[in-house]
């Protein structure tokens, strides 16, 4: 049975295939002409007409309007449905794989089936992070979604070009596109649900340099404050018992059953995704409240020990529940509470993977300012320590790094604070390579203010 093309396609091979003519197709009820203008591309058969058509040609109303029988558009949901969970729970890239697969399956003719697998390909490369095909896949979406309005919304693209931008180090399209956004869920307005907290994000990481006053930053502090932090609960154990059950009845040819179970599966996991989105905005949104001596140090204090406790309530993510204790011992820190910011810090260096890269590198640099704020002499030994963390990050083989870059750029000027001035300079210019500027930099002297 035919299935490419469009509905007009397909009315014309079937009857063609049944050895019909145009009048005869019509009979009673419609007129030859305008068979022939739905067959063009010219009409579109309303459903009783569909219903009509499907009856005499043979085939099932479902088949004539999206290409597919409903056994194989329910199977093609299903797909989408296990790839989304593969995305969520499980390999991003077989995720992309599976993905790709409905594509080809659904076709031009199921342009809505096509266009949510498309989509979810784009977010599975990202995840993988491959930048690059990100970035062009969500572009034909964007330019998709303006031809064809009804099949993917603009905004949740416009944020995912945003933050694939500031990932791959082109800070000024991505603010373009944050703001582009921003004044779309104002208009609106929003502060609640996936995309206003997927902005919130963005905007966390676009527009940091800004400062807390910024429009971006004043949105960001909306959104926590009208959802907050929720508290999270590991229920991924009952993920994965419903996806199995979800293949199971697809194995037993019961997809309905199956669609239903994965259904239940993603709904699921939805809390806690959440809630681990909205605490890394807080604990960014916390850190650099820290970091410009804002005046809401009491309620960064509260966030950053929210998005802790969130974090705490997952194995796999050990390494943001370090970095929400280097931010609390930061906030501590910005408090005047030295004392404790380093009890943090010792904490955080402690646990297993607390010593590595950036994060490491940060909690020892709480250490350096503590022993500042004391007046002792062990800052220059945890500044080393610092460094030699640093040096360890190998931001040459993800791109631009500008969180390691700013830990680079705070480093140099506390080196600065100890008048180690070659020290200074060194890490002034380490935090614009990590930061993606890599012109010759040779007797130039380094500002701070350039990867701030």
């Amino acid at each position: 049975m035919p299935s490419q093309g469009t509905i007009g396609d397909r009315v014309r091979g079937l009857r063609l295939s049944r050895r019909m003519s145009q009048a005869q197709l019509a009979g009673p009820d419609l007129s030859d002409s305008y068979v022939s203008l739905i067959e063009s591309g010219k009409r579109t058969p309303t459903p009783v007409v569909a219903r009509l058509l499907a009856e005499r040609l043979g085939c099932t109303t479902e088949f004539l309007l999206h290409g597919i029988e409903p056994r194989q558009r329910i199977d093609t949901e299903l797909g989408l449905r296990h790839a989304e969970l593969e995305l969520l729970h499980g390999d991003p890239s077989v995720a992309a794989d599976r993905f790709g697969e409905i594509v080809k399956v659904a076709g031009e003719e199921n342009a809505m089936l096509a266009a949510h697998a498309r989509l979810g390909r784009a977010r599975a490369l990202e995840a993988q992070g491959r930048i690059g095909p990100a970035l062009e896949a969500f572009e034909r979406l964007r330019r998709e979604a303006a031809a064809h309005p009804e099949r993917l919304a603009d905004l949740p693209l416009t944020v995912a070009l945003s933050r694939c931008y500031q990932r791959a180090g082109d800070t000024p399209r991505s603010r373009d596109l944050a703001a582009h956004a921003l004044s779309e869920v104002n208009r609106l307005p929003l502060s609640q649900g996936e995309i206003a907290v997927e902005l919130a994000a963005s905007l966390m990481e676009a527009e940091t340099s800004h400062g807390p006053g910024s429009p971006g930053i004043s949105y960001v502090r909306h959104v926590l404050s009208t959802n907050g932090v929720p508290t999270a609960v590991n229920r991924t154990a009952e993920i994965h018992a419903l996806w199995r059950a979800s293949v199971a009845a697809s194995d037993r040819e019961d997809s309905a059953l199956a669609v239903r179970l994965a259904d239940d599966a993603i709904a699921t996991g939805r809390p806690a995704r959440m809630a681990s989105q909205l605490a890394l905005i807080a604990m960014d949104w916390a850190r650099l409240a820290a970091s410009t001596g804002d005046e809401s140090l009491d309620e960064a204090h509260r966030l950053a020990t929210s998005a802790g406790k969130v974090f705490a309530a997952f194995p796999e993510r050990v390494h943001e529940y370090i970095r929400s204790i280097v931010v609390l011992a930061q906030v501590r820190l910005a408090t005047g509470d030295a004392q404790g910011a380093a009890d943090l810090a010792r904490t955080a260096l402690d646990m297993p993977g607390g010593q590595a890269g950036a994060i490491g590198a940060t909690a020892q640099l709480v250490l350096a300012r503590a022993a500042l704020a004391h007046g002792r002499s062990d800052v220059t030994t945890a500044l080393d320590t610092a460094k030699l963390l640093l040096n360890g990050v190998r931001y040459e083989l993800s791109g631009p790094d500008r969180g390691t870059a700013r830990v680079w750029r705070d480093l140099g000027d506390l080196y600065g604070q100890v008048g180690a001035r070659d020290d200074q300079a060194s890490a002034y210019r380490r935090a614009l390579e990590t930061a993606g500027v890599r012109d010759a930099l040779v007797g130039v002297t380094v500002d701070s203010a350039l990867v701030r």
